[in-house]
């Protein structure tokens, strides 16, 4: 599969109708600590956004609801693999995306089959704290040539002054976070990475 070169994450279904409207084509959900009601209505105000504007839509950890919610893709940590049922995701038409942070998680990722493993972080970052230390770039390029045709996606640190970087190592995305979201102008932000990565497009 393709995968969009601007890979946004954000928090809520509230940033998705901020910002997906401005020409976003792939985004993922993240929510943490909110009960299941909560998260299902997020989802559903999240996929509607996404559908009306033809963005691929992924949903991150709740695997149950994506399968629920007749959502397509879901994305997974280590620990979520851990405990999710790959093949109900895969019974339920759902594509998967992983997360890895070094050699041991990519094997586990890659014997999962997956439709893309994402590498972090790539530069320090503030999101959340890490036991891992920043990759550098030249994981990035050793990552490519191990995952070889299945997407890889770059994240942590990353900004639109680092995205020339992140693909020339063989990324097919760069995912951010916080230099959208705690950016003062966070629409002139996304446009700004939309026009960075149109080459890659």
């Amino acid at each position: 599969m393709k995968l969009d070169p601007f890979y946004l994450i954000v928090d809520s279904a509230r940033w998705i109708e901020r910002l997906v409207p401005l020409g976003v084509q792939l985004v993922q959900l993240r929510v943490k600590d909110m009960d299941e009601a909560g998260l299902r209505r997020e989802i559903r105000a999240a996929k509607a956004v996404c559908e009306r504007h033809g963005c691929q839509f992924i949903v991150n950890d709740y695997w149950r609801l994506a399968i629920d919610e007749g959502c397509d893709f879901v994305h997974l940590g280590q620990e979520d693999l851990a405990d999710a049922d790959v093949k109900a995701i895969r019974s339920a038409g759902l594509k998967l995306g992983l997360s890895t942070h070094d050699d041991t998680e990519l094997d586990i990722a890659l014997a999962a089959d997956p439709d893309y493993v994402a590498l972090g972080p790539v530069y320090p970052t503030i999101l959340k704290a890490m036991k891992w230390a920043s990759q550098g770039l030249d994981r990035i390029a050793n990552w490519k040539q191990r995952v070889g045709a299945v997407p890889l996606v770059a994240i942590g640190g990353l900004n639109v002054e680092r995205i020339p970087g992140v693909f020339a190592q063989g990324a097919n995305a760069a995912a951010v976070v916080t230099d959208i979201t705690l950016n003062a102008a966070p629409e002139a932000r996304t446009r700004e990475w939309l026009a960075a990565t149109a080459q890659w497009r």
